[in-house]
């Protein structure tokens, strides 16, 4: 049953309390400096090249933390935050896991509502997705076109979903033409719900803004594999978020996993990607080698 669907959908109190993760897992600040921690550590440990814009706006920019080897694939990661905090610097961290297996990372900032709006992010993504397939070796990365992997957590997660979702046509221009797979991290894939709750007044989405940018409402034709994870202490709703889109594309017959972390809130579940050695790290570099 899609989240707009569901008894309760314009309660605001009951979509507060499922979109809200400090409801189950706490105050978020003692994750956020977990990640500040982590992140200085890649950033002073990993070859870098920092603050590569990707595009003109003054947010638009990547840290790529290089793996040194020619031909090697690379991941775009996109931060959460639902699209209205946090940077790329927060999320160097995730470098961490997947250097040493000889993947090369990008991670991206991006400018935050209310400045903009969710569309405008999703043409940032798309920006950095083109600049990473064209010059990647240029900046450092290693990559080539045609091995790029968008991964993201939470509202990143939605713009891997938009990401897969766009250019049906596979043209030369469009982003979707250079990905070779998707990895979602307790994403969001139906923002209808948000429009009724206290995230709102900062997202600013209309009607038909929250179901243009909606990947569950945008399934193509034909899309890369999708690796989709969530926590599994996640509220109900953001499960249900990633178990629908995982349906949706199966329904379709498009490449999907769905793999659930146990024991694992939506903070907590991308510390694993600091580990090279992590289970969710295995399976993330098992898909790249599997799709590239």
């Amino acid at each position: 049953m899609a989240a707009e669907d569901s008894p309760g959908r314009f309660d605001q109190a009951l979509i507060d309390a499922e979109y809200d993760p400090e409801r189950r897992a706490g105050p978020r600040g003692p994750y956020l400096e977990r990640y500040v921690r982590e992140s200085e550590e890649a950033r002073r440990t990993l070859d870098a090249r920092l603050d590569v814009p990707y595009g003109p706006g003054p947010r638009e920019t990547l840290d790529i933390f290089p793996c040194g080897l020619q031909g090697a694939p690379a991941v775009l990661f996109i931060h959460g935050g639902y699209w209205r905090a946090l940077s790329c610097k927060e999320f160097s961290f995730v470098a961490r896991g997947l250097v040493p297996h000889g993947i090369t990372v990008g991670v991206m900032s991006y400018s935050l509502c209310p400045e903009v709006g969710i569309a405008d992010i999703t043409r940032q993504s798309r920006r950095a997705v083109g600049f990473l397939a064209r010059d990647a070796a240029v900046a450092g990365g290693g990559g080539v076109p045609g091995r790029i992997f968008v991964a993201g957590h939470s509202a990143g997660g939605q713009q891997v979903g938009m990401l897969m979702a766009q250019g049906e046509e596979g043209g030369a221009d469009d982003a979707a033409s250079h990905i070779k797979g998707g990895i979602a991290i307790s994403g969001i894939f139906d923002l209808r719900p948000l429009r009724h709750s206290w995230l709102q007044p900062t997202l600013r989405l209309t009607e038909e803004a929250a179901a243009d940018q909606s990947p569950l409402l945008k399934i193509p034709s034909r899309s890369a594999p999708a690796l989709i994870c969530v926590g599994g202490e996640e509220s109900p709703a953001l499960i249900g978020q990633s178990l629908d889109y995982h349906a949706a594309r199966t329904r379709a017959a498009l490449r999907s996993e769905y793999y659930v972390l146990q024991g694992q809130n939506h903070y907590q579940v991308i510390d694993p990607l600091a580990d090279p050695g992590s289970p969710l790290t295995a399976r993330i570099v098992a898909f790249i080698r599997r799709w590239r």
